[in-house]
């Protein structure tokens, strides 16, 4: 590297106070649940040198059926198969990632699922770093998308990342977003995207202020759509479509999300890799929406659009 990166450390202590920022936010929110935490510890295998964290779960809340918010701070002696396929120099590496996701379910059907993460990985031989980088972002996944609520959450995005590259950071990472967060056997996406990025080591300063800017936004992009939406009132319809499309959030977290994978090969902790996957949810062979109907109309935002623009503000 052409000089030190600072402590890895100073990153933990944001992400650490990150989570307790967001937990107060999101129990405000609620007005009713706490999150309750469990701090853990993961005892050595043949991977981990240590694993220690904290999951938060709130659970039957005015608001949020169910919420996690994890933090973790994971080492090992060596990477699984799939994490250095592609990096060979990370092939006998000792490493440490540090990071925090969270993954909200709100009761209301109205109101968009979400998620988050922000994360940093470093990795050393002999001493020495041979990698390291940053990584994170934030999606959000309505079952009734409603317009104003879709541009908030763009906007927002593309207003945090004006300092670090403006319109063209947030063109690539909303379109790395869209790619990423595909369901390739639904050929959908999860949802109507927003921001995604990894192996982002372009300077250490830098990096770790976008990391932040993403991390601190995700209550700027969210909360608003929450105030909006929580007491829009729904019956046992909207429920059940709620349930169904729940599904599809597991199957992807399930078949394709990366973090779910790394983290079950390295021999994590289960419980609190997939705390993200909702309390409730149901599948259903062959569902077709009725024609015209606010379910059908789900399945115009389940593809990449440009939001801000004239094409992405005018939807049917």
């Amino acid at each position: 590297m052409d000089s030190p990166i600072p402590d890895i450390n100073t990153v933990r202590d944001y992400l650490t106070g990150l989570q307790d920022r967001i937990c107060s936010a999101i129990e405000q929110a609620d007005g009713q649940a706490r999150f309750v935490e469990d701090a853990w510890t993961r005892a050595p295998n043949d991977i981990l040198l240590a694993g220690r964290g904290r999951t938060r779960i709130m659970r039957d809340g005015e608001v949020f059926e169910q919420a996690g918010i994890g933090f973790s701070d994971v080492s090992g002696n060596r990477l699984p198969p799939s994490a250095t396929a592609a990096r060979p120099e990370l092939v006998g590496a000792q490493w440490r990632a540090v990071g925090v996701s969270l993954v909200f379910h709100p009761r209301n059907p109205h109101l968009p699922t979400t998620h988050a993460n922000v994360r940093h990985f470093r990795a050393e031989k002999d001493g020495e770093t041979v990698a390291w980088w940053f990584g994170g972002g934030f999606d959000l996944t309505p079952f009734y998308p409603v317009d104003e609520d879709v541009l908030h959450w763009h906007r927002v995005a593309r207003a945090l990342c004006e300092p670090f590259g403006g319109d063209e950071r947030y063109a690539a990472h909303k379109r790395w977003c869209d790619e990423y967060f595909l369901l390739k056997h639904r050929d959908e996406t999860r949802g109507v995207g927003g921001l995604f990025f990894d192996d982002l080591h372009t300077g250490f300063d830098d990096d770790f202020g976008y990391m932040r800017a993403v991390g601190d936004g995700f209550l700027d992009a969210y909360l608003p759509i929450v105030e909006r939406r929580k007491d829009v009132p729904f019956g046992e319809r909207e429920r059940q479509f709620q349930l169904y499309r729940r599904g599809r959030y597991v199957e992807f977290n399930l078949v394709f999300d990366r973090g779910t994978h790394f983290g079950l090969q390295s021999g994590g902790r289960t419980e609190s890799i997939l705390m993200s996957l909702p309390p409730l949810v149901r599948w259903e062979y062959g569902f077709t929406p009725e024609p015209d109907s606010p379910e059908a109309r789900l399945v115009e935002y389940l593809r990449p659009r440009d939001w801000l623009g004239e094409a992405g503000a005018a939807v049917d």
